[in-house]
């Protein structure tokens, strides 16, 4: 092996990892990989690399050696322990000013810690979200880098010449910020994911159980669909599952078990909203209906004993079609705009710099979320930087004032079907509350205030004024000694 050769080394030969060395090795990047099951080298070199500049090393040693100063080397590997002990092995290998990048789904929190960690030793280090699957590795994925400032000058080049590009050619790839901050962005895209998948599988529930349709016939309107509002990556591929046929003509998508898998990112996203108080309602739900679908055998047992309404004949099936259609939509709205609540809340939290319109830009394409409804997030915060509430750009606030009357019948028209729709309810449960300027809150609070004297404020005094009454005459004068909102 030439030694010192290689612009970057790769670890982890999976799909995301040998797709990403293809797209590099395309843009002119000569990479060094290694795997830990050292027979994967030689099969990837023998076969996807066969004809290529990719380089092949058997042991880290090796890799390291045949790298350019400062050295790079990129993990793919699985998110966790398996991280840290790829870490430690490189480290005593390396050198101050080397870059380790961490391109795995790993948790913001760790990405932190291994930020801080390494600089001690003098090691730069990036944790990047990387999305789009393995279609977006290899032809150009959506990248969210974060980490040690210090190190996006040496990957900055690599990583945008790979990532997909925009329109105007400008790259779904840039700085997001300080330590966990990439993988944090790439858990919220993630989590968002969710509540779009969940959109769509409602909207399909709703269509095929509520007025009947085929799988041809959905084809078709999720073909309609794709030219307008709801252009997207997900809806392309709805469109193409529902023509695709198995062996026997029938349509593949029914003959597929109920049951959804997931990794854990979307988990993720929901426990970081309940740490900070953000109501991300819908990709809650959207994780919890994968829960509910794996429970498979007794959802089995419960159709046999609990029953629902009998659908209502629908007299007008296209108008009940584009109830579903905006429902889809304004829910889709309401997800982004609980999303970057989550991001603004994190960034204040983490004291990172986040660039909300371009996070948005980098989702635009490569990433599964990609959509030309990101344009219109992107188009808000240049519109204004500062913007504390998607729903308050005069784009989404018009749009749902106008829509919300058709995302209610189609609400209305799931539960008569008594078809599920948890992640369209709570939108437009999330959307009734946002605007509404005095919640039962108060009546909340006098409860809270009469079991534990915890306290409340009061509508004629100026907030941060806290108050105890002694509503059954038997209790003390002493109030509980903290209160939280």
């Amino acid at each position: 092996m030439e030694k010192s050769s290689c612009d970057i080394g790769l670890i982890g030969l999976a799909v995301m990892g040998q797709n990403l060395v293809l797209n590099m090795n395309d843009h002119g990047y000569r990479v060094a990989v290694f795997n830990r099951t050292v027979s994967k080298v030689d099969d990837f070199i023998a076969n996807e690399a066969k004809g290529t500049q990719v380089i092949a090393a058997h042991s880290i040693a090796e890799l390291v050696d045949a790298l350019k100063k400062p050295r790079r080397v990129m993990l793919m590997v699985k998110a966790g322990e398996t991280v840290d002990h790829m870490i430690d092995s490189l480290v005593p290998h390396l050198e101050s000013g080397d870059i380790i990048i961490d391109g795995g789904n790993s948790l913001f929190t760790d990405s932190n810690r291994r930020t801080a960690s390494l600089a001690e030793k003098g090691i730069l280090f990036v944790g990047t979200g990387v999305s789009g699957g393995e279609e977006g590795a290899r032809r150009g994925p959506s990248i969210m880098p974060g980490g040690n400032p210090d190190a996006w000058p040496h990957v900055k080049e690599i990583f945008q010449s790979i990532a997909a590009k925009v329109a105007d050619g400008t790259p779904c790839c840039d700085w997001v910020g300080e330590n966990g901050a990439g993988h944090y962005v790439k858990m919220v895209h993630n989590g968002i994911e969710y509540g779009d998948m969940q959109l769509i599988c409602e909207a399909y529930q709703l269509l095929k159980d509520g007025v009947g349709l085929s799988a041809d016939e959905l084809h078709d309107v999720f073909s309609k669909w794709n030219e307008g509002e709801l252009d997207s990556y997900l809806i392309e591929i709805t469109r193409d599952i529902f023509a695709k046929k198995d062996d026997d003509g029938a349509p593949m998508v029914d003959k597929i078990l109920d049951t959804a898998g997931q990794k854990g990112t979307g988990k993720w996203t929901g426990i970081s909203s309940l740490d900070l108080g953000v109501p991300v309602t819908l990709i809650g739900e959207a994780v919890y209906s994968r829960c509910l679908s794996a429970m498979k055998e007794e959802r089995v047992g419960a159709s046999k004993v609990l029953s629902g309404p009998k659908p209502p004949h629908v007299q007008d099936r296209s108008a009940f079609i584009e109830n579903v259609r905006i429902a889809l939509y304004c829910s889709k709205m309401i997800s982004y705009a609980q999303g970057y609540m989550l991001l603004r809340e994190a960034a204040k939290e983490q004291k990172w710099h986040l660039n909300f319109g371009g996070i948005a830009l980098m989702w635009r394409g490569g990433c599964i979320i990609r959509s030309r409804f990101l344009a219109k997030i992107k188009d808000a915060f240049d519109r204004n930087p500062d913007l504390a509430n998607l729903l308050m750009d005069e784009f989404f606030s018009h749009t749902l004032n106008g829509y919300q009357a058709a995302w209610r019948r189609a609400v209305i028209q799931a539960v008569e079907c008594g078809v599920p729709t948890p992640a369209f309810s709570t939108a437009l449960a999330f959307f009734d509350g946002f605007r509404t300027e005095r919640l039962p809150a108060n009546l909340l609070q006098a409860q809270r205030d009469y079991f534990g004297a915890h306290t409340y404020e009061r509508i004629d005094k100026p907030r941060g004024a806290f108050f105890h009454t002694n509503w059954t005459g038997r209790g003390g004068r002493v109030s509980s000694g903290s209160y939280n909102a």
